[in-house]
């Protein structure tokens, strides 16, 4: 007998609320006041100007490698004002605006990317875990700090957020967080970026599902798909997510349908696997340019307001760089990378560890 294809209906919610055309369903609208819109616009435009001058630095060599996350703003502040203080965020590696709206000092960034474990320490009074590169390992780790929130503290526990990429689904990571966390109603909230690309794989390559969120009904929990290029709708239902959390009804899966404007890492070469016409289709719907128009049409914001603001920016850039680099300094002149893995560096680790010093930089690269 011959196989056919059986088409399912979808099996989760769409959540939109200010689309790229600037359409509003007020009625969806969250209750944010003027202050904290006009704080997430400038936690997004400053998320999208640090990865500017990070990979301004990178392509000097003055960091290494990082993965940019223009065109994801929207997702990463929507869900990370969505937080409580006392709440826990676990991040995957392309989380840098979500951390900085968090209070990591854009410093300590660059000192981690330019080779300096030190740069990765979190401080003490921000309850976030550090970078995680593994695709995916973070996600159990997450379930775990929920439960064990919940064992110890009970009612008053944290909520735990942790992010990962479409990429992540395809990782047994995923499937044993998302399986445990609902076993154990552990108060975690999971946000999957879809950003369409997983390196130079694409959305339809990674999985037959029609959505990413319709996964958390094999679990038994909520799964919602939110466009993630609408920092409305993010808020919204994350917000829900982390109170229904908050109240011991247990995990959530939101997926933010979004897009990566610019490269997966500064080691990735996009013309190489995605047209510019896809890129351009999604440059139309960006999340920045969309919440800027509504402030701007609103009166929230005015025009001088953001050009005072592209200005402050510029300088906290240049401040945080300034910052950076007199901590490689304080690091012995930048070489203790090479100092603590050899009880005797070999020859060819000494003559990396020359060639470092000879250049004058005090950078890593």
């Amino acid at each position: 007998m011959p196989r056919t294809e059986v088409e399912l209906p979808r099996t989760v919610e769409h959540l939109s609320i200010l689309d790229e055309d600037g359409t509003l369903d007020e009625e969806l609208l969250p209750d944010l006041s003027d202050e904290m819109l006009k704080r997430m616009h400038r936690a997004m435009l400053r998320g999208r100007r640090f990865d500017e001058k990070r990979l301004e630095l990178q392509r000097q060599g003055r960091i290494g490698t990082f993965a940019p996350g223009r065109g994801q703003e929207a997702s990463q502040v929507g869900a990370a004002a969505a937080l409580e203080e006392g709440d826990w965020m676990v991040p995957s590696f392309r989380e840098t605006t979500a951390s900085l709206w968090r209070g990591v000092p854009p410093a300590g960034v660059l000192l981690y990317d330019a080779g300096f474990n030190e740069g990765g320490r979190i401080p003490d009074e921000i309850n976030d875990l550090p970078v995680a590169v593994p695709v995916g390992a973070q996600i159990p780790y997450a379930m775990g700090l929920a439960y064990g929130e919940r064992l110890q503290k009970g009612e008053e526990a944290g909520v735990v957020l942790t992010f990962f990429g479409d990429g992540a689904t395809s990782e047994g990571d995923f499937h044993e967080g998302l399986n445990w966390a609902r076993l154990q109603k552990a108060p975690v909230v999971f946000v999957c970026q879809n950003n369409q690309w997983a390196i130079s794989v694409p959305r339809e390559r990674q999985t037959r599902s029609e959505t990413l969120a319709q996964k958390a009904l094999a679990y038994g929990m909520p799964g919602l798909q939110v466009d993630g290029n609408d920092i409305f709708a993010v808020y919204a239902g994350v917000r829900e997510a982390v109170d229904r959390a908050r109240e011991g009804d247990g995990p959530t899966l939101v997926e933010c349908v979004t897009y990566r404007l610019s490269i997966h890492t500064t080691a990735d070469d996009p013309t190489r696997y995605r047209s510019q016409e896809e890129v351009e289709e999604w440059e139309a719907r960006d999340p920045i340019d969309r919440f800027q128009s509504y402030l701007l049409d609103q009166g929230i914001l005015e025009e001088d307001n953001v050009e005072t603001l592209e200005e402050e920016l510029e300088e906290e850039m240049e401040a945080a760089w300034a910052d950076a680099e007199e901590a490689m300094e304080e690091l012995e002149g930048g070489v203790a990378m090479f100092d603590h893995l050899y009880q005797e560096r070999p020859p060819y680790l000494e003559e990396q560890r020359e060639s470092f010093l000879s250049d004058g930089e005090g950078g890593g690269s």
